[in-house]
């Protein structure tokens, strides 16, 4: 009995330290996993207006590590603030909602820093016009019950989806969204946020405040990472290390979840020394890159409220993206790796946007020439990625199984969880399919793609 008693004891003395470690220094990974949760609860909450406890067990726990399905969240709608930890002690996950700015993960705790950004100006408020999209809201869908099969087909549209829309010609033929989601609903476009920033460094190099070739980006880059410029950096092929895999603590991971300043925690890394040829000869796929450009972009302007103003200044509101919230961490750097929120409608504008060359209502808004530069393969991605931000390969391409044959000129937005804007010129076709699909759901797009040209272009 004694040595039941001890070896019980012993047990409980091991626990409470257990506790106490994990209360008072949480493992990273539990950072981590507090972060993302806290991050992705307040962005669903305050800018899509969703139950949280949905988005925790849906968006975080559902498709997640295991780690994640013992978080909680606690939501302060008056104050703007969620907290997440596992089992809702461990982990201190905090984020903030600040209006006209979205949600920022804030590592640090400093709420004050987080929220001491400046104030933008008010956005447009008034009702979109009664025209046809994309000028106004109004959907005319084409009568095709063939084409709504291919819309209604799961297989095609994937598990998980929330929103497709296919548009034609300038005009949405056809779209149907998830239960629970609409035409009005926000979504998060991970990575496909990547090629908006790439729009954006258009929009300022066609007004003379950046060029593609301008290097020394960073006050420390005194070494070697001087010579890397904005169009390394937008082919992905800067040759600073980075480990950008997900599902535990990496470079990424880290950026998104632990680090208040991005941009300076990205900027900080090294060039890779294993890597053969040096800036500009390998393609690396870094959010981190992307965030510094956002860093690079922002710092072309003089005033942190008209560099905050830009995107929906020049942007935004002149495609009509009413809907869009594009986020910046928590010292004023917008996430132009990962966190643009924007209806399915509003992402397709974009798509149009670049099919239609940077031209909106005869307007040039992007260099002449600048999205063919975009779309060119770089030589270091062996022709899968473009020159400025833009895929070459269809989303999820790379994962086991067969690939569907689509036009060659074809170039894609691709985000995580099976994020996708496809732009096929020749077609006059843009696809958008929205959703929450992990990679181990082997999803690939580019069949529901496939699946409408061959629809639209069968014999009458």
């Amino acid at each position: 009995m004694r040595i039941v008693k001890g070896v019980v004891l012993g047990l409980a003395v091991v626990v409470i330290a257990l506790v106490g470690w994990l209360y008072v220094a949480p493992p990273e990974l539990i950072r981590v996993g507090s972060g993302y949760s806290a991050k992705i609860v307040c962005s669903n909450a305050f800018l899509a207006d969703r139950d949280p406890q949905q988005v925790l067990e849906v968006d975080v726990q559902a498709p997640g590590h295991p780690l994640l399905r013992l978080m909680r969240v606690s939501v302060d709608r008056t104050a703007g603030v969620v907290r997440a930890g596992l089992l809702g002690q461990f982990g201190r996950g905090l984020a903030i909602h600040r209006p006209g700015l979205g949600c920022a993960a804030v590592p640090d705790g400093d709420i004050e820093a987080a929220r001491a950004q400046p104030a933008l100006p008010a956005a447009e408020t008034s009702e979109p016009g009664d025209g046809l999209w994309p000028e106004g809201e109004t959907v005319d869908p084409v009568e095709d019950t063939e084409l709504y099969a291919v819309l209604n087909d799961e297989a095609l549209t994937g598990p998980g989806m929330r929103a497709v829309v296919v548009v034609r010609d300038g005009r949405v033929i056809g779209e149907r969204y998830g239960e629970g989601f609409d035409e009005d609903t926000p979504l998060l476009g991970w990575s496909m946020t990547k090629t908006v920033t790439s729009m954006l460094i258009g929009r300022l190099v066609r007004e003379g405040a950046m060029t593609l070739d301008e290097a020394g980006l960073f006050e420390g880059w005194t070494d070697g990472r001087g010579a890397i410029t904005v169009a390394d950096m937008l082919g992905m092929a800067s040759d600073l290390a980075w480990n950008e895999g997900y599902g535990s603590v990496s470079d990424v991971t880290r950026m998104l979840y632990l680090e208040p300043d991005m941009a300076g925690f990205a900027a900080s890394n090294p060039l890779d020394a294993t890597t053969p040829g040096g800036v500009g000869a390998v393609f690396n796929y870094s959010s981190g890159t992307t965030v510094m450009l956002s860093r690079v972009w922002q710092d072309a302007f003089d005033d942190r409220t008209e560099a905050l103003a830009f995107p929906r200044q020049a942007l935004f509101e002149p495609l009509g993206m009413r809907s869009a919230v594009f986020e910046t961490d928590a010292r004023g750097t917008y996430v132009g790796s990962s966190y643009l929120y924007a209806t399915a409608r509003d992402w397709a504008r974009l798509g149009q946007f670049l099919l239609q060359r940077g031209v909106w209502n005869g307007r040039s808004m992007l260099p002449v020439g600048y999205v063919d530069w975009m779309v060119e393969p770089h030589p270091a991605s062996n022709g899968e990625y473009g020159r400025g931000h833009v895929w070459r390969r269809a989303s999820n391409a790379w994962l086991p199984g067969d690939n569907p044959e689509l036009p060659a000129e074809a170039f894609f937005m691709s985000g995580h969880d099976g994020q996708s804007v496809s732009i096929i010129p020749s077609e006059r076709l843009v696809v958008v399919r929205m959703g929450l699909t992990p990679t181990d759901r082997l999803y690939k797009p580019a069949f529901l793609v496939q699946a409408l040209i061959e629809t639209l272009n069968r014999p009458e």
